[in-house]
């Protein structure tokens, strides 16, 4: 059984922690380690709170290791990522070359057939929605026009935009404000 003796002020910031803290877990270990001082056995202390002996043992090991800090709950860090900060050049590069430059008969990228190739090619599968994250979080954007003016034929281009003038032209002639 491990035994605690606490300082008056240890007991103190602990008691203060308890009283004004919002958090259960936080509650119950800092109430653990009060229980502890005054020489309750683990048994008891584990019963009162809920919890096995071993709990009761691994979080007065804590407090021993690491004091007040040691008790506070901690966030699991979770699966690293999937896509990397390494692969936004590469996913760039893609986007900008366009799909056909990769072997693929389409226009435009859309996220799902961003995170399709990069499954195909790199064999790391992800979803639609964690690509749209990635790429926004790295300023990619897949969505590119078609048919850009600056591929064009100029001569073509002015034809046209003269011919666009005279739609205009007509259509505001033809109606009246009467």
């Amino acid at each position: 059984m491990i035994r605690l003796h606490l300082s008056a002020q240890d007991v103190d910031a602990l008691e203060q922690v308890f009283r004004t803290t919002a958090e259960r877990k936080l509650r119950d270990r800092v109430q653990l380690i009060l229980m502890a001082h005054r020489g309750r056995r683990h048994r008891s202390i584990a019963q009162d709170l809920g919890m096995t002996p071993r709990s009761v043992q691994r979080w007065l090991n804590a407090y021993r290791a690491h004091g007040l800090p040691g008790l506070h709950p901690r966030k699991a860090p979770g699966a690293p990522p999937k896509l990397r900060a390494d692969l936004a050049p590469l996913l760039r590069q893609w986007v900008i070359e366009g799909p056909q430059a990769q072997g693929l008969d389409r226009a435009n990228w859309t996220y799902t057939e961003l995170a399709t190739y990069l499954y195909q090619t790199q064999g790391i599968e992800v979803r639609k929605s964690a690509m749209q994250v990635f790429c926004q979080r790295y300023g990619i954007r897949p969505y590119r026009p078609t048919y850009r003016f600056l591929r064009g034929d100029a001569t073509k281009q002015a034809t046209a935009r003269e011919e666009l003038g005279t739609l205009k032209k007509k259509r505001s002639l033809g109606r009246s404000s009467s």
